[in-house]
């Protein structure tokens, strides 16, 4: 008979991030090394994902780029924060000691989130990320099922490549931005784009920055 034993024990690192290349919306996988004292069922993650702001250095561009959240640079030292970019869950099959897991996050290009903006702000280089992990490991203890949880003292960090990002959302929005707007000026700019006879709204906004001298 199997010997009553400690809990697993687990351990966890991000060893790398890309673009998934077929997917239905703009998708990132992350490589999601686990590790385990001793075999495991299955494991049920609960990951939430955060970008550690304050722990890479920012040009002047991008500045600008990012004054809406965080302000003037001046003001960075009180404003510059970790900003939470999503929550999500994954299953991961039995193994003994050590897997390999894919963590697919899915991203989104409305501006009007705060990890989207963040990351739209940024030309080059390198994104912290701070994955942290809860959920509960299932595994067998004298022939019996047994689970215990994962305290969110369970972490790992990953530099993610901007570069990775871009990639994602490229694949779906190739050279474009997003920008929502309310319903009336809306009808009003594609009303604007009607009178003038305009193929499109981006000729009928090239032409109002014009006309403005922007």
């Amino acid at each position: 008979m199997e010997q009553q034993r400690a809990a697993p024990s687990l351990a966890f690192a991000v060893e790398d991030a890309h673009a998934v290349q077929h997917a239905a919306v703009p998708t990132i996988a992350f490589d999601l090394r686990i590790s385990s004292s001793r075999p495991v069922r299955s494991v049920q993650l609960d990951v939430q994902l955060q970008i550690a702001a304050r722990r890479r250095s920012y040009d002047e561009p991008e500045h600008e780029r990012l004054w809406e959240l965080f302000g003037t640079p001046d003001r960075w030292s009180d404003t510059l924060r970790t900003l939470p970019w999503l929550r999500t869950t994954l299953a991961v099959p039995p193994f003994e000691e050590t897997t390999l897991a894919e963590l697919a996050v899915v991203c989104t290009y409305d501006l009007e989130v705060t990890a989207a903006r963040y990351f739209a702000g940024l030309a080059n280089g390198e994104v912290p990320l701070e994955f942290l992990f809860t959920g509960a490991v299932f595994y067998a203890d004298e022939g019996r099922l047994q689970t215990v949880r994962i305290g969110w003292d369970s972490e790992a960090d990953y530099r993610m490549p901007v570069a990775v990002w871009r990639a994602a959302i490229d694949r779906h929005f190739p050279d474009s931005a997003w920008l929502r707007l309310r319903r009336e000026p809306f009808d009003r700019l594609q009303a604007y784009k009607a009178r003038r006879g305009l193929q499109s709204i981006d000729e009928a906004v090239d032409l109002l920055l014009d006309e403005a001298g922007g």
